[in-house]
């Protein structure tokens, strides 16, 4: 049925418009296009994907319209300050609570780590800081002072007192 018909170049056209959606999408054949003949058979193989064809009424593009609509769109974003840096010193707090609990210090330096981890979820910084200094205070006293003891008992269990 095609014998004869040569391939005629289409008629330069400037950019298509709408939106990319559309463009990518282009609207189905509607019911009332008229019959091809083979000689327009041929435009419509060289690209199915054109808006401007002319098989195909010019449908108007629906995002147009709901781009009209958001006039002057408004984003917010929310910047937390970053809660990741405070360190809480969870592990060593559970070290000291198990092992080196010199006076419940070990138990106190537990409780502040969980409060650093509770204001980090709230994103108060200014407390977790507060609450971290206190932690790895209690912590480094803890350690200091079991240490301490532990050293005096290896010392007098080496050298008893009976013999001084």
């Amino acid at each position: 049925p095609f014998e004869g018909v040569a391939w005629t170049p289409r008629p330069p056209q400037g950019p298509p418009q709408g939106c990319f959606t559309c463009i990518a999408k282009p609207p189905a054949l509607r019911q009332g296009s008229p019959v091809l003949s083979p000689s327009s058979a041929v435009y419509l193989m060289e690209s199915k994907s054109c808006k401007g064809d002319s098989l195909r009424p010019a449908v108007p593009c629906k995002h147009s319209v709901e781009k009209k609509t958001m006039t002057n769109p408004t984003t917010v974003i929310e910047i937390y300050p970053d809660t990741t840096e405070v360190n809480d010193y969870y592990l060593w707090s559970i070290f000291n609570f198990v092992y080196l609990n010199f006076c419940c210090l070990g138990f106190i330096a537990l409780a502040y780590s969980l409060k650093v981890r509770d204001k980090k979820l709230l994103n108060d910084l200014n407390g977790a800081v507060e609450d971290a200094k206190t932690a790895r205070l209690f912590n480094i006293t803890s350690s200091a002072l079991a240490t301490f003891c532990i050293i005096l008992i290896f010392i007098f269990l080496r050298y008893p007192l009976t013999d001084y």
